[in-house]
C-alpha cells in the first residue's frame, strides 16, 4: 500500500500527465525499444506507427494517477489491458523494464519538474499498478491453461479450409494439429496469430476475434486485407490473405477478450457493425439462434456495397428465424445492389432510424467497427437515453476516445 504523502504527490502530477501524457508514453516507446529490441517481437507494430499505442498508454496512465487511492475504480480497464497482455504473452519479467523506461521518458520529457520526490512516488506507484496487472494476468493464464481444451502461450493450429467472403475479407477456418480438444469461448472474444514473414526482422503478432459460435470445433477468424503493404497492418492481413492456404500452420493463444455477450440476459439484443467490425457480432448472433432461440436479436451491418459485404448469406439464413431481424445499410451502393435489392438503407445509421426501427426501451446494444462509426453509434444511444449499463463496444486494436 502507498502512504498517504506518495498517493498526494502522484495525483498531484494529473495535470502534467495531462498536458504532456502522450509526448512521455512517445519518449517511453523510444527509449524501450532502443534498449530492448526484442520486445518489437511482442508489440503490434502498426499500433506503434499509427500512435494508437502510445494515446492509450497515456490514457491509461492519466487514470492510473488520478485514481492511485481507489484503483478499484479502473479495474474494468486493467482486465480489459490483462486480456490482451495474456493474449499477446507478456509476462511478469517485462513489467520491471517498462517501469524503467516509463520512469526516465517521464524524467526526459519533464526535466527539472520531475524531481527525485515526484520520481520516486511514481516508482512506488508504478509497483503498485505492476502487481495489480501481474495478479489479473496471473489469474488469467492459469484459467487459459486449465480449462477444458485450453493451453499455455501459442499452440499449433492448421488452415482446414480458407473462404474468400468479399472482396476484401476472407475467412479462414483453424483446427489443432494435434486433433485434441480446443477451449471454448465466449461470444465476442479473439485470438492472436503470432506470424513469422519472410522477409520481415521481427515476429507480428495479431489479435482477430472469432466470426463463428463456439463448439465448433474449429475456429474461424474473417480477416480484412488492408490495401498496399507500406504499413505493418497491410503486411500482416496481405500475408494472410496472398501467403496463407488451406494445410498452412498457424501458432494461435486462447481466446480472450472481455467484450462478450451476457448470455444470463433474456431481454432484446441489437448488434451494430461497421465494415469488419461484424466478425464478433457474428459469434454473437449465432450464439443467440442456438443457445436463446426466443430472444430477440437486431442485426445492423453498415457497409460501402455488396461487393465489400462479407458473412451477408449466414445472416440472411438467420434472418428467417422468427426472433431475428436484419437490416443492411449500403453508403455507396452499385447499380446491381439496387437492381437485386441488395439493402434496406441507402447512407448511414441515424438517431432516428434506431428510434424509429429497433427496440430501445430494455434492449442492450453491442457495437464495433471504424472509430466514426462507433462514434457515430455511441452518440446516438447516448441522445437516445440508453444507460451505459446497456451500451458495449469493441475497439480493434488499443482503447480509443469516442467523444
Amino acid at each position: 500500500m502507498l502512504n498517504q504523502k506518495t498517493i498526494e504527490i502522484v495525483k498531484s502530477t494529473v495535470p502534467v500527465l495531462e498536458q504532456y501524457g502522450e509526448q512521455i508514453t512517445i519518449r517511453f516507446y523510444q527509449l524501450m525499444f532502443g534498449n530492448h529490441p526484442e520486445l518489437l517481437n511482442i508489440f503490434n507494430h502498426a499500433n506503434q506507427k499509427q500512435g494508437r499505442q502510445q494515446k492509450a498508454l497515456a490514457g491509461t496512465v492519466y487514470a492510473a494517477a488520478m485514481y492511485i487511492d481507489n484503483l478499484e475504480a479502473i479495474l474494468p480497464v486493467v482486465k480489459q489491458i490483462a486480456h490482451k497482455h495474456r493474449s499477446l504473452g507478456i509476462k511478469p519479467e517485462h513489467y520491471p523494464i517498462v517501469g524503467k523506461h516509463l520512469l526516465l521518458a517521464i524524467k526526459d520529457v519533464l526535466g527539472e519538474a520531475a524531481t527525485d520526490e515526484i520520481i520516486d512516488a511514481w516508482a512506488q506507484a508504478y509497483d503498485v499498478i505492476a502487481n495489480a496487472f501481474i495478479g489479473v494476468e496471473a489469474e488469467m493464464y492459469h484459467e487459459a491453461a486449465t480449462l477444458q481444451g485450453g493451453w499455455d502461450g501459442f499452440r499449433a493450429f492448421y488452415v482446414d479450409r480458407k473462404v474468400q467472403e468479399s472482396d476484401v475479407i476472407t475467412s479462414f477456418y483453424l483446427k489443432p494439429t494435434d486433433n485434441q480438444a480446443i477451449a471454448d469461448f465466449k461470444p465476442g472474444q479473439y485470438i492472436s496469430i503470432k506470424l513469422e514473414i519472410e522477409g520481415q526482422k521481427f515476429t507480428h503478432i495479431r489479435q482477430y476475434s472469432l466470426s463463428d459460435a463456439p463448439g465448433k470445433g474449429y475456429y474461424r477468424i474473417s480477416v480484412k486485407r488492408e490495401a498496399g503493404t507500406a504499413n505493418p497492418d497491410g503486411v500482416v492481413s496481405n500475408y494472410l490473405h496472398e501467403g496463407v492456404n488451406e494445410g498452412d500452420l498457424l501458432q494461435i493463444s486462447a481466446p480472450a477478450g472481455d467484450f462478450v455477450l451476457d448470455t444470463e440476459k433474456s431481454s432484446p439484443v441489437v448488434l451494430l457493425s461497421g465494415g469488419v467490425g461484424l466478425t464478433p457480432m457474428m459469434s454473437m448472433l449465432k450464439t443467440v439462434v442456438e443457445v436463446q432461440p426466443k430472444r430477440m436479436v437486431a442485426f445492423v451491418h453498415a457497409a460501402q456495397n455488396s461487393n465489400v459485404h462479407a458473412l451477408r448469406e449466414e445472416v440472411e439464413e438467420l434472418a428467417q428465424l422468427e426472433n431475428v431481424t436484419s437490416y443492411v445499410f449500403y453508403d455507396s451502393p452499385t447499380d446491381d445492389d439496387r437492381k437485386h435489392n441488395r439493402f434496406d438503407v441507402e447512407g448511414y445509421v441515424t438517431r432516428e432510424w434506431l428510434k424509429e426501427k429497433v427496440s430501445i426501451e430494455d434492449a442492450d446494444f453491442y457495437f464495433c467497427g471504424p472509430v466514426p462509426f462507433m462514434k457515430a453509434i455511441n452518440s446516438s444511444l447516448q441522445e437516445l437515453g440508453i444507460n451505459e449499463e446497456r451500451i458495449h463496444f469493441e475497439f480493434f486494436g488499443p482503447k480509443a476516445s469516442l467523444v
